[in-house]
C-alpha cells in the first residue's frame, strides 16, 4: 500500500519543512496537485514548486495535471523532477499521445478519472498506464468530502486489472480518512493521496501509519495484476 501526502495541505510557508516532515513520517510518494485555473477552477503549483519538492526529498513525485493543456507542461515537469505523470481522460482523443510522451520522456504514466466520468473512458488505455487515478471528489480544491458513488468505478478498474492480468496501480484522491482509505482499500485501491488528514495531523508519522495499516487489513488477497 502506497501513502502519498497531498502537497495541496501542507504549510506553504514552510514547504520545505513539510516535505521532509513527511519523509521522516513514512510516507512512500509525494502527490503534487497541478491546476491551471481552466481544466479546474483554481490555480496552485508549478514546476517550480516541483523543482524544490525534489531538492528536499528523494521519495517519488506524484505529479496529477488538471490541465486544459498538459503537452506543453510534460518536458517542464520532467525537467524538474516529477517521477509520475497523470493527466485527465477527460481531455479526449489526444490522451493517448500524451500517455506515449510521458513514457518516451522515461517517467511513469497516469490517467486520471473525474466523478462524472464513466469508468469506461478509461478502459482502452489501461495497458499504457502504470497508475490509474479515480478521483473521489470533483477536483480543484482540498478539503472536500468523499463521493460514495466512486466507489464501484473502483470496483471496475479492480476487476479489469485482475481480469488481464494488469500491472497498473489503483489511486483514489479526495476525502480520504482512515475511513474511507479502509473503504476504498476494500474495493480494490492501492494508492492512496490524503491531504488534510495526514498534513493537519501533529503527529504524521503515526497518522500514515494508521492509514497504512487500515487499508492493508481490509485490502483483497492478491491476484492477478494486483499490488500492495
Amino acid at each position: 500500500m502506497i501513502i502519498a501526502p497531498s502537497l495541496l495541505a501542507a504549510d506553504f510557508g514552510r514547504l520545505g519543512s513539510e516535505i521532509q516532515r513527511a519523509d521522516r513520517a513514512g510516507a512512500d510518494w509525494i502527490h503534487v496537485d497541478i491546476m491551471d485555473g481552466h481544466f479546474v477552477p483554481n490555480i496552485s503549483f508549478g514546476p517550480g514548486v516541483v523543482e524544490t519538492a525534489r531538492r528536499f526529498t528523494r521519495l517519488p513525485l506524484d505529479v496529477h495535471l488538471m490541465c486544459s493543456r498538459p503537452a506543453t507542461l510534460l518536458e517542464p515537469f520532467v525537467r524538474a523532477g516529477a517521477s509520475l505523470i497523470t493527466v485527465h481522460v477527460e481531455l479526449g482523443n489526444g490522451v493517448g499521445d500524451l500517455l506515449w510522451k510521458i513514457r518516451a520522456l522515461g517517467r511513469k504514466v497516469g490517467l486520471a478519472v473525474n466523478p462524472p466520468t464513466p469508468i469506461a473512458n478509461a478502459l482502452p488505455l489501461l495497458k499504457q498506464i502504470d497508475l490509474l487515478l479515480i478521483m473521489t471528489v470533483n477536483p480543484g480544491f482540498g478539503g472536500q468530502s468523499f463521493i460514495e458513488e466512486t466507489i464501484p468505478k473502483v470496483q471496475q478498474a479492480d476487476a479489469w486489472r485482475r481480469e488481464r492480468g494488469l500491472p497498473f496501480r489503483i489511486e483514489v484522491d479526495g476525502g480520504i480518512n482512515l475511513s474511507t482509505a479502509a473503504e476504498c482499500a476494500r474495493a480494490g485501491a492501492d494508492t492512496f493521496v490524503s491531504g488534510t488528514a495526514l498534513f493537519g495531523q501533529s503527529n504524521l508519522k503515526a497518522a500514515i501509519r494508521k492509514m497504512r495499516e487500515a487499508a492493508m487489513r481490509h485490502a483483497p488477497a492478491p491476484r492477478g495484476g494486483a499490488r500492495t
